[in-house]
């Protein structure tokens, strides 16, 4: 008896592993069939014009016209380079997944950096004055809840490596959204109030990433700690900065800057956000 009784724990204790390994996957499975993806033919794309101070800004708001209802918004922060393709791309994938989403432009009047030093030059002005960026995030904001499909009280936002340093000082500034991602985001930036973080943050950052110091991201989570707030980290091992973007390993061949393409980590990293979507929305 004790024999059998024994054979029966561990082979138990192999199914218990098994089922905790598998069980994300079954979640992401569940809620692609609650929001299954959409044909291209069922997602509207539509340019729109609006202003932060005395900038003209110019997004693209992206949703599935066959969906009833109100569903959740979600802003697109992009990269360093500008509202570019990439950026676009991500918006249609998250209206496809039922969500309306918002590629939103940062430097107004559609500028796109052709090269790094052009880039640093309309990036700056962000990193200098964080405040600068949180007002132009409202404003895409603002604009996203004109929609009649998007539910203003389920609002998030998601940022690539500039994006991601945007959507996080944003909402450690207070900006008035439900939870954050930042896709291969700079860590550095302005310290953590309690008084002020309201959203939700998920982290998704290459082990190998160059551009982020160990500091950067120690001094990131002892803030939140010291706080307690509502956030997870999620690592990827080998995966670079840029990792999610499939045009990164040509970009750091031409400009020489340490970022390559990371398939494995993009697939992961997505589902992770759609599970935290998930979580924060309840949906």
């Amino acid at each position: 008896m004790n024999k059998n009784y024994s054979h029966s724990e561990r082979l138990w204790s192999v199914l218990q592993i098994i089922i905790s390994l598998l069980f994300p996957l079954l979640l992401v499975a569940i809620i692609s069939c609650a929001f299954p993806q959409k044909s291209e033919s069922s997602v509207k794309k539509t340019k729109v014009t609006y202003t932060s101070g005395n900038v003209i800004l110019d997004g693209y708001v992206f949703f599935d016209k066959n969906k009833a209802g109100k569903r959740p918004g979600i802003l697109v922060v992009h990269e360093w380079w500008g509202l570019n393709n990439y950026a676009l791309m991500r918006a249609k994938m998250l209206a496809k997944s039922g969500y309306i989403a918002m590629a939103v432009d940062m430097f107004g009047n559609g500028r796109i950096a052709a090269n790094p030093n052009e880039a640093q030059e309309l990036t700056m002005p962000f990193y200098k004055d964080p405040y600068l960026a949180k007002g132009r995030l409202e404003a895409a904001i603002s604009k996203l809840k004109e929609f009649e499909q998007a539910d203003s009280n389920n609002m998030a936002a998601i940022g690539y490596c500039f994006g991601g340093s945007v959507v996080l000082n944003s909402a450690k500034l207070g900006v008035d959204l439900k939870g954050v991602v930042s896709f291969h985001g700079g860590l550095a930036g302005v310290p953590t109030k309690k008084d002020l973080l309201k959203a939700k943050i998920l982290v998704c950052h290459g082990g190998n990433d160059q551009f982020v110091p160990q500091k950067d991201i120690d001094i990131f989570k002892q803030q939140l700690d010291a706080i307690g707030a509502n956030y997870l980290f999620k690592i990827y091992p080998d995966a670079t900065h840029a990792f999610t973007n499939p045009d990164a390993t040509r970009i750091g061949k031409e400009f020489n800057m340490p970022i390559e393409y990371n398939e494995a980590a993009d697939k992961k990293s997505w589902n992770d956000m759609i599970l935290f979507f998930h979580d924060l929305f309840k949906i």
